[in-house]
């Protein structure tokens, strides 16, 4: 039997204004908006941990969001919900710069 094909939707937000207060009302937005979609699997959602600075940290981000969905359809809706589009909507204009890593993976 093939394993379960999950999608791992990961988000790293830099921001126009980094302050810690910025990051903080990013964060609690994700949280508010975007943690309880139907086929979450996993969610979080946090700042750059300061303390990894190695060569291979890629640290150009403030904020990051991962979510894991239980399958394409699941993020397919997520991407059309209206708590995403108020949770882009609400903190887009803070937004220098967003990348979105998109990953098929199995448990």
């Amino acid at each position: 039997m093939p394993a379960r094909q999950m999608l791992s939707h990961s988000v790293f937000f830099t921001l126009n204004d980094n302050s810690a207060a910025a990051k903080e009302t990013l964060t609690a937005a994700c949280k508010r908006y975007l943690s309880d979609h139907p086929g979450t699997v996993f969610f979080a959602a946090g700042t750059l941990a300061e303390d990894y600075d190695r060569p291979v940290n890629d640290r150009r981000f403030d904020v990051a969001l991962h979510v894991v969905f239980a399958d394409q359809a699941s993020h397919d809706q997520y991407q059309q919900a209206a708590a995403h589009m108020k949770f882009i909507e609400e903190n887009k204009d803070n937004w220098k710069e967003v990348r979105v890593f998109d990953a098929s993976v199995n448990p």
